[in-house]
């Protein structure tokens, strides 16, 4: 978005006390890179005798099984949300308009509430396996067993089910941008419409599918909780035991720095492959790619495409909540360990998401009113933080906290002879700062999207009236900017629920949370006790989602894009 913003440039007027705005942004990007720099300090310091482990041991079972996971969930993701994106696009049929925004659903339901579900619906005695084996007349689970989904396949199908809608809302919105002249003309030289597709409309959607698969591997990659319950060895889960299991935190940050350098190359990819989207997304002044009606069984088989991942990705899991929540409550009532827990959750979202939007609106705002590189380079090293994953910030977090910490102790015992203790470190402060660090993207993001909506002759008009920068931005700015902060902030709040990798490790001792009570459940293997607490957070997750396919169906391809901007400028946990 930074690009779009500096298309303003020569237009700005409005000079408002430029060194304060430029500071106050110095000083959160560098609050945001502070875990970063950490993070290598620590590694830095070396491990001793734990490093030829790592590198011997844990490395290359945790590199084999990271590429593995994150192709094949790519692989996954990419079919899925790649085909029902052109299915509903270029297609009309039965059901159309509800798949349309039907398909954005399993993002409610984080990949460790999947997976907890999934366990419990594919045990061998769960209801899946059971109604098979009622279908075919066996009785015995020893006679008929599936697969144990605890596995790389099972981690690989669970992902990539949850997470497609990242890249189906990208591509959709590419799709709906595409002019119709193009495969118009792809036709009359004797292409069919397979042909048009795969010759025409996909190469030019590669880089929104770019950026769809980016989110999804980056958000594979943060993942502890599924992958830890699934088995799968990831570089995430090895930095959570190494530190908690080993306690060797400098072997931690060892392999976050080899996690990091995936993430860069990630994100090195994503932006290579988008750098023609710009000449793409001209298109959307021609005419739309006019939908051909599907009957019989090509009709058939588009609604069984579209249906099935809502099923295996929202429906079955929300449905076994539901069931197993209900017989919780029937059991014994509503589990009052989870209201404190709700009030945790809930508590920490709001503060996080009132810190991380101020945060973004200055962010912004400075790269609205002052020229130069600068502001839009402090805009876009601001908002690193959300392709650092929780566990690699979480480590990166402990030198900068304890620094903080030991300098105000210093402080007050020098001048006040008595000591603080920890203020920072291992409270609710430090979340607070994971969260801010991990979704300023999303605010930032949001208000560069409504700052480009205002005009800035109104800056302008409002300053020769006499208004200082507080003011234009209280009076004329915010009212302006509601929709889009209030977008930011409800992506913010719902994200900060769902974190599980960055709560895990900086929580104070004792404090729970939705999410890592439901972590917590699903590693005992109690899964009907964490059902109510996950339904909970299913529910909460529902409000981004409603937001998103309310955005990616207004009229034509804004809509598209402006749904599109949402969900890559940092959505869903």
């Amino acid at each position: 978005m930074a690009e779009l913003t500096a298309a303003h440039t020569p237009s700005r007027t409005v000079r408002a006390r430029p060194s304060g705005w430029l500071i106050a942004s110095g000083i959160i990007t560098f609050f945001v890179l502070a875990p970063v720099f950490a993070l290598a300090a620590i590694a830095l310091r070396g491990s001793g005798d734990m490093w030829p482990h790592l590198l011997a041991y844990v490395l290359p079972v945790a590199l084999r099984d990271t590429a593995f996971l994150l192709i094949g969930v790519a692989c996954v993701a990419g079919v899925i949300g790649v085909g029902t994106a052109w299915l509903v696009t270029a297609h009309t049929f039965a059901g159309r308009s509800f798949f349309d925004w039907a398909l954005l659903l399993p993002l409610a339901v984080p990949t460790y509430i999947m997976a907890y579900a999934s366990l419990d619906l594919m045990h061998p005695l769960g209801p899946v396996q059971g109604a098979i084996r009622f279908m075919l007349g066996i009785d015995s689970p020893a006679d008929f067993r599936l697969p144990d989904i605890r596995s790389m396949w099972g981690a690989i199908l669970l992902f990539g089910l949850v997470l497609y809608p990242y890249v189906y809302l990208t591509t959709r919105a590419m799709f709906l941008m595409q002019s119709a002249c193009v495969i118009d003309v792809s036709r009359t030289l004797g292409a069919s419409r397979m042909q048009s597709f795969f010759r025409v409309a996909l190469p030019l959607a590669r880089p929104a599918i770019a950026v769809g698969l980016s989110l999804v591997m980056m958000e594979a990659l943060n993942d502890l909780g599924a992958s830890d319950i699934l088995g799968v060895r990831t570089l995430t889960v090895s930095i959570y035991s190494t530190w908690v299991n080993s306690s060797s935190l400098e072997g931690a940050a060892q392999i976050a720095l080899v996690m990091l350098a995936i993430v860069v190359a990630l994100v090195a990819w994503e932006r290579y492959a988008r750098r023609n989207q710009r000449f793409n997304a001209q298109a959307q002044r021609s005419r739309r790619i006019a939908p051909l009606p599907l009957k019989g069984g090509a009709a058939l088989g588009a609604i069984i495409a579209c249906a099935v991942p809502i099923l295996f990705g929202f429906a079955a899991p929300a449905l076994y909540l539901v069931n197993e929540a209900c017989k919780v409550l029937m059991r014994s009532g509503f589990p009052r360990h989870t209201l404190t827990e709700a009030w945790h959750t809930i508590t920490l979202a709001t503060a996080a998401t009132i810190v991380t939007v101020s945060l973004g609106l200055v962010l912004a705002y400075t790269a609205r009113t002052l020229r130069g590189s600068l502001p839009p380079l402090l805009v876009r090293l601001g908002s690193v933080g959300y392709a650092i994953p929780g566990t690699v910030l979480a480590v990166g977090l402990l030198t900068p906290l304890a620094a903080m910490d030991n300098a105000v102790d210093g402080v007050m015992r020098q001048w006040f002879g008595f000591s603080t203790g920890l203020l920072l470190s291992g409270t609710i402060i430090a979340l607070v700062y994971a969260y801010t660090v991990r979704f300023l993207a999303i605010s930032a993001g949001g208000a560069e999207a409504g700052f480009q909506k205002i005009a800035p002759s109104l800056d302008a008009a409002a300053r020769n009236l006499g208004e200082n920068a507080g003011g234009v931005v209280k009076r004329i700015h915010l009212p302006l900017l509601r929709p889009a902060l209030g977008g930011a902030a409800l992506l913010v709040f719902v994200d900060s629920m769902k974190e599980l990798s960055a709560t895990l490790l900086l929580r104070p001792f004792n404090f729970e949370t939705l999410a890592t009570y439901v972590y917590a459940e699903a590693s005992r293997g109690t899964y009907e006790d964490g059902s109510v607490a996950a339904l909970m957070i299913v529910l909460v997750g529902l409000l981004p989602v409603a937001f998103l396919a309310k955005a990616s169906r207004l009229p034509h391809a804004e809509g598209a894009r402006a749904g599109s901007e949402r969900i890559s400028s940092g959505s869903a946990g």
